[in-house]
């Protein structure tokens, strides 16, 4: 299966749809009076359908199993037509249109078995997906290719050469994907003046986005939250908090780090981790739906 394991949960939506197709008025009577031989074929189908949402990862191998929170299915008689439609709904890592589309077909499967002693000319169509909502694929990048970003790896060890920079490098490739130049980056050591000159740099250059990485630890050269606060003209704690807790979900000393998020003017300051996986774990906890900050300040600067 797809590895979703750097997902955040959000809330997941999907309607699906089958028709069916009876071949004469006396089958869709027999259905509405409920003298179908094998029973109440609308109450059976939706079990049968239930069932197939559930059992969905059972059948389809590289389906996730996943917790299915609402189901809803929904019939429609159309002349000689029966519409089926099937929403489903969960808050996880992975949408759920794949099981709104196996539980449509299962029901449109059972209406013709169910139908088929009373009507030999009975077809299913269009199984199809309607719509879809959960996850990135929601979030519209309207700032493509206009956003750009400085980088600045604080780290003594790694200034002085004696180890290389991943996190940094880390950060721009995910900066990248999402169409965000890179306007400058740099590695500096863990000093307060220079972490501050640096931002002041970079914002009166009008950068959009400037991301610190290392320096947010609890040794004594862990100086770049200090650095960075006083500067801050608002604090996005939700951002902070967001990236804590996507990253305590997968090590337990997440809860450590001291991430710092807000603006300067019209430019967001973000300090992450150090270690290339809390780097990279922290782009993906609020990357790109933290872009949408762009938006309610009222677009980017250049």
């Amino acid at each position: 299966m797809v590895d979703i394991t750097n997902k955040s949960n959000t809330l997941r939506i999907a309607t699906a749809q089958a028709k069916v197709v009876v071949s004469k008025q006396a089958t869709i009577d027999a259905i509405n009076n409920r003298t179908v031989p094998k029973g109440d074929v609308f109450a059976m189908s939706k079990s049968a359908g239930l069932l197939g949402v559930k059992n969905t990862p059972l059948i389809l191998p590289d389906c996730h199993p996943l917790p299915i929170e609402f189901t809803g299915i929904e019939y429609t008689i159309d002349g000689l037509e029966i519409i089926i439609e099937v929403t489903i709904k969960t808050i996880y890592k992975t949408g759920v249109e794949v099981e709104a589309m196996h539980g449509a077909s299962v029901v449109a499967l059972n209406i013709y078995d169910m139908l088929k002693p009373i009507d030999k000319d009975i077809e299913i169509h269009a199984i199809k997906l309607l719509n879809k909502k959960g996850g990135k694929s929601d979030y519209k990048n309207k700032f493509k290719g206009l956003l750009n970003a400085a980088v600045v790896v604080c780290s003594d060890t790694i200034s002085a050469g004696q180890k290389e920079d991943r996190a940094g490098k880390a950060i721009i490739e995910k900066l990248k994907s999402l169409d965000v130049a890179i306007f400058d980056y740099i590695v500096i050591p863990d000093e307060f003046d220079s972490i501050q000159l640096k931002v002041k740099k970079y914002c009166s250059d009008k950068v959009n986005l400037v991301i610190f990485t290392g320096g947010t630890g609890l040794s004594s050269r862990d100086v770049t939250p200090e650095a960075i606060r006083p500067l801050l003209d608002r604090e996005i704690p939700g951002i902070e908090e967001t990236i804590r807790s996507y990253g305590q979900n997968r090590m337990p000393y997440a809860m450590l780090s001291r991430s710092v998020a807000g603006t300067i003017g019209k430019t967001l300051v973000l300090a992450l981790p150090g270690s290339t996986k809390g780097a990279e774990e922290s782009m993906d906890a609020v990357f790109p739906s933290i872009l949408h900050v762009f938006g309610i300040m009222g677009g980017a600067q250049h």
